[in-house]
């Protein structure tokens, strides 16, 4: 018994250091049957251990997940909400546009679909939503700005650039065009909310992978 539960978690680490690769390679749409092949395993095999593709992507993005959601921690630690909040999202935009297929994982969890509290989604929700919240509370985001809107923005940028030929650099242009329109609106003097300009961006945003 217990050499059936060693050869079980050798087959599993085999499998997912293929996955790793194969999803590098050729992102959500990675063969099964060919991880299958490379890992020396049957395609049964494969499936006992992740059941379906998004099972399998999850695993693969597990630990770059778990680097975004302490980066998340350390960040709420931080005096400035507003660059708090906007250091993570460029981190996680960066991060998203490098990883093939991850951007894929993240689109498979539309804002009408509660994500598990295990999955990507899940986990990152858990790790942003304090950061957004503060940011909210500092009067320095819009209050209607939700996960949900910066998660379709994110995976939107991503998407959108991964196959551009730098594609860092357009998704982080494309980000800091984005930015100004989670800034509230500013009352104008005689005028109400929603009559003035948005408020201008400050801070910057650092060139650098979670």
């Amino acid at each position: 018994m217990t050499g059936d539960r060693s050869d079980a978690r050798r087959n599993y680490q085999r499998i997912l250091a293929v996955a790793e690769a194969e999803v590098a390679a050729h992102g959500a749409q990675a063969s099964q049957e060919k991880i299958a092949r490379t890992a020396g395993v049957g395609s049964a095999t494969v499936r006992r251990h992740f059941p379906t593709r998004r099972a399998l992507l999850e695993a693969v993005f597990q630990e770059r997940v778990e680097g975004l959601c302490e980066r998340a921690q350390r960040l709420s630690a931080t005096e400035d909400g507003r660059t708090a909040l906007l250091e993570w999202l460029h981190a996680f935009v960066l991060y998203a546009v490098s990883a093939r297929g991850f951007a894929h994982v993240l689109s498979y969890e539309p804002p009408t679909e509660e994500p598990s509290p295990n999955s990507c989604g899940g986990r990152i929700e858990a790790a942003a939503t304090p950061l957004i919240q503060r940011a909210i509370r500092d009067k320095a985001v819009a209050p209607h700005v939700t996960f949900h809107d910066l998660l379709t923005l994110s995976v939107g940028i991503a998407l959108a650039t991964e196959h551009h030929t730098a594609p860092d650099i357009q998704a982080s242009r494309l980000f800091r065009l984005a930015v100004e329109g989670l800034s509230p609106e500013q009352r104008t003097a005689g005028g109400t909310a929603g009559s003035g300009p948005s408020a201008p961006v400050t801070g910057s945003l650092p060139n650098e992978h979670v």
